[in-house]
């Protein structure tokens, strides 16, 4: 078991994130434990809870089951949440419990952020996603017919419990998925201002075939370096004022074709993937990057063998990307690589992108 503390200075706020692989019928007790109050809601997702709904054993009157997928994590199913907090009559005391992806712990920190202007919010991500980057830092938001996460809020969790054994079971393009941000890590590693030396270039060459194998004692070493290096920046930055902001590496590109394809057609992963080689081909035509650095990224990620994405119509994406709440009124905002694991922010204009 792996025990990781994220302490945000600017709340005060310090909490555990617990990374395990014990038997999952012993977790409904460590989240319990963790309850302050009498009562609480689980949001579960809906693949989960039929996969693992007996084996945690919540009752069908505790959760609230919510399809899978991004076009879930709307206004009318944050509605529902709350709807059903305040017919559970829940308190200021009790807790809403997230079990799932990234989507669930989105809807379910967004409600318990809101509800009685905020209760306790526990996170157990289930996939690999979720693991990595949405469960830790406290970014909670739903979607709306404008774009991706434009509602929402800073708000962290109580304690995170991540367990590898919901990994087995996902599917292979969810897991590739997850991979898809795990690798954004190699190129931003330095600029999270870690002062651990955690060398994840190396462990990902050297460990590529483990972690492409499901290898839970690896998979657990991998989110444990992603976690610790999102912990910095988290630490450094909690509202995306600064050096924050480097997480979203490869996220301006991946977030337009989202938009544009209706969160439909690919995942976030397979988007995120297409970004980072967007930002690469971007940094290169620029001079901020020689080829070399270029044609190792692409190495690294031709290893994972990850979906190959088309390009996209130009006039469509920078409308999309002019809409991403990271756009300034008249420049696109690009996290870009400058050198070995090191990025920087890039405001620029549309003649500048293509």
């Amino acid at each position: 078991m792996v025990n990781l503390n994220i302490n945000i200075p600017s709340q005060e706020k310090n909490y555990p994130i617990i990374i395990e692989h014990n038997n999952i019928e012993e977790l409904k007790l460590k989240i319990l434990s963790c309850v302050r109050g009498t009562k609480f809601l689980v949001v579960i997702s809906e693949k989960v809870d039929k996969l693992y709904g007996k084996i945690l054993g919540f009752n069908k009157s505790e959760k609230f089951v919510l399809k899978d997928g991004e076009k879930e994590k709307n206004f009318n199913n944050y509605k529902k949440i709350i709807n059903k907090a305040l017919q559970m009559e829940l308190t200021r005391q009790d807790a809403i419990i997230a079990i799932g992806g990234g989507v669930v712990g989105d809807i379910a920190g967004f409600a318990a952020s809101t509800y009685m202007r905020g209760i306790d919010f526990i996170q157990v991500p289930t996939t690999l996603l979720a693991c990595v980057d949405s469960s830790v830092g406290g970014k909670v938001a739903i979607d709306s017919e404008h774009g991706k996460n434009l509602i929402g809020s800073f708000y962290q969790p109580k304690i995170v419990f991540i367990n590898t054994n919901f990994l087995k079971t996902l599917d292979e393009r969810q897991f590739k998925t997850g991979l898809g941000e795990v690798v954004k890590y190699i190129f931003i590693e330095k600029s999270c201002k870690c002062k651990e030396e955690l060398n994840f270039t190396n462990f990902i060459t050297e460990n590529t075939d483990k972690i492409l194998s499901k290898d839970l004692k690896i998979l657990e070493q991998l989110i444990e370096i992603c976690i610790k290096l999102k912990i910095s920046v988290v630490e450094h930055d909690e509202q995306e004022e600064g050096l924050r902001k480097i997480l979203n590496f490869g996220h301006t590109y991946a977030h337009a074709i989202e938009k544009i394809t209706k969160y439909k057609k690919y995942t976030h992963g397979e988007a995120v993937v297409k970004g980072i080689l967007f930002a690469f081909n971007l940094a290169e035509k620029r001079g901020l990057i020689d080829k070399n650095y270029k044609f190792f990224a692409e190495d690294i990620l031709r290893k994972f063998d990850f979906k190959k994405l088309p390009d996209f119509p130009k006039e469509k994406i920078i409308s999309a990307m002019k809409s991403d709440k990271k756009a300034t009124s008249n420049k696109i905002i690009f996290i870009l690589p400058v050198n070995y694991s090191l990025v920087d922010e890039f405001a620029l204009d549309n003649e500048e992108i293509f």
